[in-house]
């Protein structure tokens, strides 16, 4: 039985702002980038027979530098549509909300055509990628290359917690963690990873 390989895109000029940046397709950075590159050593260890991307540029071009080949562009892997707070970050949006917490007091509001989401929605889409994921573990390792919320969110929902869960499991860009199973029980196998 293979692993899911979790690989969290490069940094970009907001994720080191640590601005919300859900919908916004922004470019790596050059330490984004550098960050892709060192951790093919990581992937060229694993037999991976599927790699599954968001369609965002900076978790496509993550898995093109890390050495993989995206076989499948798949929208439920896009992040979390953080509505009206997209490139705000948490301090700014604390001064006029103090205490808010997005596990727990998640998002207002956007526009149309990013109207924001519940964690409760984000579960539903990692669960339908799960869904199409496992069958493929029977041959082997399948990446999944996307972001920081989404991919703790899944990481909850494999080891079968709710979503909002995902809180308890900090990831920094560019790495890479696993999930598997022990005795048949989803378990996280390796977590936040750095390159070298």
């Amino acid at each position: 039985m293979g692993e899911l390989i979790i690989l969290r895109h490069g940094e970009t000029e907001w994720s080191r702002a640590r601005r919300h940046t859900g919908r916004t397709d922004l470019p790596l950075t050059e330490r984004g980038e550098e960050q892709a590159r060192a951790v093919t050593e990581l992937v060229a260890r694993r037999s991976i027979v599927r790699t599954i991307s968001s369609p965002a540029e900076r978790a496509r071009r993550t898995a093109e530098l890390a050495g993989l080949t995206v076989d499948e562009v798949d929208p439920n892997l896009w992040e979390w549509d953080y509505g009206g707070y997209e490139g705000i970050t948490t301090a700014d949006i604390q001064r006029e909300r103090p205490g808010w917490y997005l596990w727990t007091d998640g998002v207002v509001p956007g526009d149309a055509e990013h109207p924001g989401e519940s964690v409760e929605q984000v579960g539903k889409r990692v669960d339908a990628v799960l869904e199409r994921a496992r069958p493929l573990l029977a041959d082997g390792d399948v990446a999944l290359v996307a972001h920081g919320h989404l991919l703790r969110i899944l990481t909850a929902r494999w080891l079968e917690l709710e979503a909002a869960q995902g809180r308890l499991f900090a990831l920094d860009t560019g790495t890479l963690s696993t999930l598997g199973t022990e005795h048949d029980r989803p378990v996280i196998t390796s977590w936040n990873v750095p390159p070298g």
